[in-house]
């Protein structure tokens, strides 16, 4: 069973949570140490083992797992906050268990993703989630370029040191006014919602953000698809490079809204 947990105040710990951590025959934790102060702060006690599962350990701890559900133990995972396997171990137990013919349920409760999304006060009627961008510049460039035609609103976990530079990054390749929100600290005393355009939001973070932190950003509008005339995707580069888009991400676009390879696109922008 999958538990959601607390993504910052204790209270929103959902009911079945102390049941189920008092139950369980085993209880499988991100971190053992935040477990016990969860624990402590629900006021259970947990009487089945405790064990670790974290990104370091989950791949040769799944088959120990899978070992104690197939002898029919309750095992209960719970990761530092939110759902497991969101971003957070916890989707080679469900796969392998999946796998196993054994029944996966889980505890609904606190998720980040979506709080973010519902005080955004961007679009929540089709969203996508995008867990964390690469680190390095340029693998970071590349999955936005990529993303620069989605028109869904597009939720994202980002560390707050890293914030500022993907802030940027995004406002490059999707232009300076695309709308977004900086969620800081969801649930927690200090929150804070940060709503404008992307450049506007990057320059804000350039100062120094702190705490966990989800992004949400606006989905690119619909555009009427483009004539594959030489002319008509020069100028429809043009255009979308006036707009504040890299002519990387301009000539992506472009050539999905055409239906033509972005080489042919990019061959006509470069010619001399």
């Amino acid at each position: 069973m999958l538990a959601a947990t607390p993504i910052g105040r204790v209270g929103d710990a959902p009911p079945r949570l102390a049941e189920e951590l008092a139950g369980a025959d085993v209880v499988a934790a991100e971190d053992t140490r935040r477990l016990k102060r969860l624990t402590s702060d629900l006021g259970v006690s947990v009487t089945g083992r405790v064990v670790s599962y974290f990104e370091g350990n989950e791949q040769q701890r799944t088959p120990v797992l899978l070992e104690a559900l197939l002898a029919g133990e309750r095992v209960l995972l719970v990761t530092d906050a939110g759902m497991p396997s969101v971003s957070d171990p916890g989707y080679r137990l469900v796969a392998a268990a999946v796998e196993a013919g054994v029944l996966v349920t889980a505890v609904p409760g606190p998720s980040a993703v979506l709080t973010a999304l519902a005080v955004s006060g961007l679009p929540v009627d089709r969203f996508c989630f995008e867990g964390f961008l690469p680190r390095k510049a340029g693998e970071r460039a590349r999955r936005l370029v990529g993303l620069a035609a989605e028109q869904r609103t597009m939720v994202f976990f980002e560390a707050p040191h890293r914030t500022a530079a993907t802030l940027a990054a995004m406002a490059e390749a999707w232009g300076d006014d695309r709308p977004g929100a900086v969620c800081r600290e969801l649930t927690k005393t200090h929150e804070e919602v940060r709503r404008g355009g992307l450049a506007e939001l990057a320059a804000w973070a350039a100062e120094g953000v702190r705490g966990e932190v989800t992004l949400v950003v606006s989905g690119a509008a619909p555009a009427p698809a483009i004539s594959s005339d030489e002319a008509d995707l020069r100028a429809a580069v043009r255009e979308r490079e006036d707009q504040g888009m890299t002519t990387k991400a301009a000539i992506a676009e472009v050539a999905l809204l055409a239906g033509v390879p972005k080489r042919d696109v990019y061959d006509l922008v470069h010619k001399k």
